[in-house]
């Protein structure tokens, strides 16, 4: 008798190895797929059409981790990167001027101009995100025009304006003076502007994001800088000109007034 239960236990136990064995295949042949075909992405080589390139400015090492810094900066403090940035973009504006002078290095005019420029950064950044944010309409392209009208017209002349009768009213001139400076200078600096600054807006507000707009606006103000700085320095010695030939000639009156006065 305990043989045929043996039996039966023996085939109980190889009859659930079998059932076990035969789902494990059932899975298996579910799970994997067909001979000849793969997954979707599984031993695909991309093409170019499928792999997202970056843009030119995010694959240049070291500058692109400098500029993204820059970014996360001006994001999380935009204040105070725009009045770092103003200090440094006058400071090398104003010593690229003075060396294009031949002259002695007069650190009174660097200091005239950081004081400008970091009076001038907040109003400058505040104009450039309003006008960001401002004549938004259907097509980009009147947009665009907009805003390099409304940038060319309003903020060129007053920005010289200022920039030139601040130095001239730092340096001590007096009003009359400084009206002349302003007569000298702010008429050549505005048509000059309008060779450059329109076309550096318009590509600044098509292809540079936001927090960017015045690191790349910086790069090209150093150049424009150091040419107002420039213009600003033949006007003071135009004028420095004239007030030595005015001296010189109440001189050679005076000279001439004491001999007649004197022979007679």
């Amino acid at each position: 008798m305990p043989l045929p239960s043996l039996h039966r236990d023996v085939l109980r136990r190889y009859a659930s190895r079998l059932r076990d064995l035969r789902c494990r295949r059932a899975h298996s042949v579910k799970s994997d797929p067909p001979p000849g075909k793969s997954t979707p992405g599984e031993g695909q080589i991309p093409t170019p059409n499928t792999i997202p390139t970056l843009p030119f400015w995010q694959r240049l090492g070291p500058l692109t981790r400098a500029a993204q810094a820059y970014g996360r900066y001006q994001r999380k403090r935009p204040l105070t990167t725009q009045l770092c940035s103003s200090l440094v973009i006058f400071f090398a504006s104003d010593i690229s001027a003075q060396s294009m002078g031949g002259r002695d290095y007069d650190p009174t005019r660097t200091v005239r101009s950081l004081i400008i420029g970091g009076v001038s950064s907040i109003p400058s950044y505040k104009w450039f995100v309003w006008l960001s944010h401002s004549f938004n309409y259907a097509s980009r392209t009147l947009s665009l025009l907009t805003k390099v009208a409304v940038n060319q017209v309003l903020f060129a002349p007053t920005f010289n304006t200022f920039f030139f009768g601040a130095h001239a009213a730092l340096a001590g001139e007096s009003f009359d003076a400084v009206v002349e400076r302003l007569k000298q200078t702010v008429p050549t600096s505005v048509i000059n502007s309008a060779k450059l600054w329109p076309a550096v807006t318009a590509f600044s507000f098509t292809f540079i994001p936001i927090e960017y707009r015045s690191l790349f606006s910086g790069f090209i103000a150093v150049g424009w800088q150091t040419y107002l700085s420039f213009l600003n320095r033949m006007a003071e010695d135009k004028a420095r000109m004239a007030e030595n030939a005015l001296s010189s000639s109440s001189g050679q009156v005076a000279a001439i007034g004491a001999s007649e006065s004197v022979a007679a």
